[in-house]
């Protein structure tokens, strides 16, 4: 009989991506697992007509964040978790997360400063706009300004092209 392979990797930090709207469900199953996980979140205002209010949010939906040593058996285990749909990686396996960027998420969390999600955009990129007067319409990102809170965005509107300047929040990056 095979001697039984154990693997002696260092536990890092790997993001899951789940299945849409199943960010919370995800964590306490893990948690339920014993497996160390993280899902930052933020207060935003709810959209509802009848009412607005504060509610928590995931800072990224569709994602959470495990500090594991990613054995086979670990492995297989998050994966078998109802929810979870893959862990992020390339061709040769889960990537890790270096333990930086998630105590800087930490700490912008704990922070006083507001915080609010931002579409990762790049000049030149077409981009949909999903707030505003604007809304619905689609053109391409031409520069941030002010460190990236506005935006300057070409419409093509009747054979013709306006540039624009809008809400880095008011738009998203079109699919």
């Amino acid at each position: 009989m095979p001697a039984k392979r154990i693997e002696n990797n260092p536990a890092s930090w790997y993001c899951l991506y789940t299945r849409s709207r199943h960010e919370e469900v995800v964590y306490r199953r893990l948690e339920e697992k014993r497996i160390h996980t993280f899902l930052p979140f933020i207060e935003v205002w709810s959209k509802r007509k009848d009412r607005r209010q504060k509610i928590k949010r995931p800072l990224f939906p569709g994602y959470l964040f495990v500090y594991e040593n990613l054995n086979s058996w670990r492995r297989l285990e998050i994966l078998k978790t109802a929810g979870v749909v893959k862990i992020l990686g390339n061709q040769t396996g889960p990537t890790p997360i270096p333990e930086t960027q998630i105590e800087s998420i930490k700490k912008i969390l704990n922070g006083k400063a507001a915080v609010s999600p931002f579409p990762y955009l790049k000049e030149g990129q077409l981009v949909l706009v999903v707030d505003g007067p604007l809304k619905g319409c689609e053109g391409f990102l031409l520069k941030k300004k002010e460190g990236g809170e506005r935006l300057i965005i070409s419409l093509d509107l009747l054979k013709r092209s306006v540039a624009v300047e809008i809400e880095g929040a008011s738009v998203e990056p079109a699919r």
